[in-house]
């Protein structure tokens, strides 16, 4: 494949599936377990991913290749079994997150067209399949600017909400919760939530393949994505959270929308169509990530050598790129988004532990031979620790 990415089009990639794959769609889920606190529980999930976030940095720039998370793992535990096992924990992960926004984003073309959300959905993930074996520049292009699209759309809230809408929520005053309490389980719950929100960054690491000067551009497009993202996120729930009841909120599956109900109808009516924009874009970009995945372990006889067939026109792996719309399809069909958020931060933290655990390896065998970039070792050791906290609240 070709290297034809760049710092800026690979922060945009990474910022397209973590922005419109989580704020979008997840606020009233979060809002419904933590209440008034949901914004903490997006910063917890920011303090969580941030550990892993550097040690992905360096794994990329050591191995800049497709199912980078496989490669990483098999690196470090010298297990080619282990690796499949996490490779396709990876493909897995994107395609039900997929699944998840693709619901979303029919929820909000409902809301416009009044067709079924059912068939919505089939048609959103079949379009989406489309582009993403039209080529890999192309698919990260078109992302990119429904990126600065949704970005802005994300702006608009926090400006409305805060601004213009009438203030039905909470106070500001109400956002920090005490020290000691209860709510803490529910914040706990939320940030598992919230954590599916920032699912996006590691995704970068399976188009490494693809991208120029690796050593340079990895760490720098995922370190922007994450403070870009941990940014819009705190603003969007707070003037969401104050422009809007929590009850109403918490029972939405197109939450940001709520922020305009009020609005006068050309208001609403453009903020819908951002809001499919963003969240299409987000099934877009997993989609071509978990394609990649497949990709990536099949060319290294992992899995059968078809998904690693590549088209010579587009320079994409089109048997993986049909599989894994075909895939989206299913789940978004049989399962509600609540449910398929949370079952994909549950495999994405266990896949961070597994990362992590392979850097603390890597790192303590003395493989620090080339030119990559380099963390300290109590990076991944916090790494593993927060993702093993946060997936236990799973289980509170």
């Amino acid at each position: 494949m070709q290297r034809t990415l760049t710092t800026p089009l690979l922060t945009l990639y990474g910022l397209g599936v973590t922005v419109g794959a989580g704020i979008y769609v997840l606020v009233g889920a979060a809002a419904a377990a933590a209440g008034p606190y949901a914004p903490i529980s997006f910063l917890i999930a920011a303090v969580v991913v941030a550990f892993t976030a550097f040690s992905y940095a360096e794994l990329s720039t050591r191995y800049p290749v497709s199912a980078g998370e496989a490669a990483y793992v098999e690196a470090g535990f010298n297990s080619g079994s282990l690796a499949t096992v996490v490779g396709l924990a990876v493909a897995l992960s994107g395609i039900v997150s997929a699944a998840a926004v693709s619901i979303g984003a029919a929820s909000y073309l409902h809301d416009l067209t009044m067709v079924s959300e059912g068939f919505l959905t089939i048609v959103i993930i079949a379009v989406m399949g489309l582009i993403a074996l039209w080529g890999i520049t192309q698919s990260v292009v078109v992302a990119a600017i429904i990126t600065v699209i949704e970005i802005s759309g994300l702006i608009f809230v926090i400006v409305w909400g805060v601004a213009v809408a009438e203030p039905l929520g909470v106070n500001l005053s109400q956002i920090l919760p005490p020290m000691n309490g209860p709510h803490w389980i529910g914040i706990g719950a939320a940030s598992l939530l919230a954590f599916f929100a920032f699912v996006g960054f590691e995704d970068m690491a399976n188009v490494a393949e693809e991208v120029k000067d690796p050593v340079q551009t990895m760490p720098k497009a995922i370190l922007w994505t994450l403070v870009l993202a941990t940014v819009l996120y705190i603003g969007t729930t707070v003037a969401v959270l104050v422009a809007v009841p929590i009850d109403v909120l918490a029972s939405s599956t197109a939450p940001l929308l709520l922020v305009f109900e009020t609005a006068p109808e050309r208001v609403r009516q453009s903020f819908s169509a951002v809001a499919i924009i963003a969240t299409v874009n987000g099934v877009l970009i997993q989609m071509i990530m978990a394609s990649r995945v497949l990709y990536g372990l099949s060319d290294r006889g992992h899995l059968p050598a078809l998904l690693a067939r590549v088209s010579q026109r587009t320079k994409t792996p089109v048997i993986a790129t049909i599989a894994v719309a075909l895939l989206i399809m299913l789940f978004a069909t049989m399962l509600p988004i609540d449910t398929l958020a949370g079952r994909t931060s549950q495999i994405v933290l266990c896949v961070f532990i597994a990362v992590n655990i392979a850097l603390i390896r890597l790192k303590l065998r003395g493989s620090e031979a080339g030119s990559h970039f380099r963390v300290p070792l109590f990076v991944p050791v916090l790494g593993v620790a927060t993702s093993v906290m946060l997936l236990g609240t799973a289980f509170l």
